[in-house]
């Protein structure tokens, strides 16, 4: 060699294997605390959970509550009715924009007609696996919780398991749908997110809890011209999906599938069950809720979403014809506004069911781990994690249950206000 000078040669793959097993075991007593390890512990637990589904599913009985339901709506479907006024199950009448009918339909055919429950058992269990790995790759993305938390996210929730492939609803297929899309905003693929996005609202309405948060990221993200045009895209697949029901009967099926003024009843209730009934029916009740929660989503908006230096106007503009050079969120940022839009239409909802555990389930680590309150210390977080999971675990529902899941709500919600704006936290970091 030139000089006569020896290059170090680089350890090869077997050195950074052993240099990686080194680094662990020196710090085995941190790889449940520490971010860096959320993919290793995340990795353990998703493995855990292919046999954990398995047990469920050969060892606990299976409970029938929509799954016929959902078969003979479709199937009125496959005969040829496409008036929404017309098709219904057991349960009652269709209520369900037309994803949900494609994909349930895909499901009857797969299924032998819905018959084969088992193998539908298999198919949830799928998609609650495909779930997980969008969620942690999600935390992985933020790394704000720590891993020891993954296990509360998946293997200790009995309510979950049982709403994935227990129960066969569709909730957990546009939750898995709605976290394909968070993904895709993490990577800065705005459009296939918002396709995506859009495809999840086409199976169940909860979805626009996140339409806030969404909203706000866009207008943010590209201005209110460039906003209309990914809108217009989410538009299109609704009409295009729902077409062949809009041109049969256009008004059916619009109160049938966006209904927002159905009427939820008192016996299933989760967190309204300390009301009396009248009060819990009450429209006038209602519009007090929808109120509450539009101030709240505003005053968050305006006070903890955008930048103490931003002006609304200004994110109206395209980001580079602003004032002030428009500053990229971080994934962390960009999923507290999502995740925190979700979460206050939970906290202000007319009612929960228990399959609706799953619209926020998977969102509550993140929530805790981001809120302003320092001294509310690890203990604390995983103890209202369970006390949430103890509410949703309670049937029926009681007054204690439901009081308790509100004093929960209650003290996430203004943990999340304490919180600091994006901009100061990156202020008081650079200062440090």
């Amino acid at each position: 060699m030139a000089g006569g000078v020896k290059k170090k040669s680089s350890p090869g793959p077997p050195s950074r294997v052993w240099a990686t097993l080194g680094k662990l075991w020196q710090e085995k007593h941190l790889i449940l605390f520490k971010a860096e390890y959320t993919i290793l512990v995340a990795s353990i637990l998703w493995f855990l959970e292919i046999g954990i589904n398995i047990w469920v599913i050969q060892k606990v009985a299976y409970t029938e509550i929509d799954w016929k339901a959902y078969m003979d709506e479709v199937e009125g479907v496959i005969n040829g009715t496409y008036d929404y006024t017309q098709l219904k199950g057991d349960t009652g009448p269709l209520v369900y924009p037309a994803g949900f009918v494609y994909i349930f339909t895909a499901l009857y055919y797969v299924t032998n007609h819905g018959v084969n429950i088992r193998l539908a058992q298999y198919l949830f269990a799928v998609f609650y696996l495909l779930t997980l790995l969008l969620v942690f790759r999600i935390y992985h993305r933020t790394k704000k919780v720590p891993p020891y938390v993954f296990f509360f996210v998946c293997c200790a929730s009995y309510r979950i398991h049982s709403i994935f492939v227990l129960r066969l609803f569709n909730d957990p297929v546009a939750m898995m749908m709605l976290f394909g899309a968070v993904n895709f905003f993490l990577d800065g693929r705005w459009t296939l997110g918002c396709g995506l996005y859009s495809l999840a609202v086409s199976v169940k309405m909860n979805v626009l809890l996140f339409a806030p948060g969404l909203l706000f990221l866009l207008l943010s993200e590209f201005g209110l011209m460039r906003t209309i045009s990914k809108l217009s895209l989410c538009a299109a697949i609704q009409l295009l999906l729902g077409l062949p029901f809009l041109m049969e009967n256009p008004i059916g099926y619009m109160t049938r599938a966006f209904d927002l003024g159905r009427q939820f009843m008192f016996t299933w209730t989760v967190n309204w069950r300390f009301l009396p009934e009248w009060l819990f029916l009450s429209r006038y009740f209602h519009l007090v809720l929808l109120a509450t929660h539009l101030l709240a989503l505003l005053l968050f908006a305006l006070r903890r979403w955008k930048r103490p230096e931003e002006s609304i106007m200004e994110l109206l503009k395209e980001p580079g014809k602003r004032v002030l050079l428009a500053q990229k969120r971080t994934s962390d940022q960009m999923v507290l506004i999502l995740f925190t839009s979700n979460f206050i239409g939970m906290c202000f909802s007319r009612s929960l069911h228990y399959q609706f555990y799953v619209w926020y389930f998977h969102t509550l680590p993140f929530l805790l781990w981001s809120g302003g309150v320092k001294k509310l210390a690890h203990l604390l977080r995983v103890l209202i994690l369970g006390l949430v999971e103890l509410s949703w675990n309670t049937y029926p529902s009681t007054i204690y249950s439901s009081a308790a899941l509100h004093l929960c709500h209650l003290i996430m919600l203004l943990s999340l206000w304490i919180a600091q704006p994006p901009a100061r936290q990156g202020e008081k970091a650079k200062s440090q």
